[in-house]
């Protein structure tokens, strides 16, 4: 999705399987679905290093919001904006 077609406020994960690699994007819609996305990508890795699909790995991974914080619109880290907790340390109560 280009820049010009995303709105402020968007959400997205990004995943990277194998570090140095270029990471992948998924849409999300909200938080909560944000974290069902990264756990299921992390469990996916686990999954095949464990059943030596792979040798090993590296992954890293995230959730972006799409803001313009008084420039040009890009994307950042997501933050709660309550805890300013990571998605990684997210729980909804």
């Amino acid at each position: 999705m280009e820049a010009k077609e995303t709105k402020i406020g968007a959400l997205r994960v990004w995943h990277i399987p194998q570090i140095p690699g270029e990471p992948f994007h998924v849409q999300v819609e909200s938080p909560e679905e944000a974290k069902r996305v990264l756990d299921l990508l992390a469990n996916y890795d686990l999954f095949q290093f464990e059943n030596n699909i792979k040798p090993d790995y590296c992954n890293a991974q995230g959730l972006e919001v799409y803001e313009a914080d008084g420039g040009e619109p890009d994307w950042c880290e997501w933050c709660d904006e309550d805890t300013g907790d990571d998605i990684n340390d997210w729980v909804k109560p």
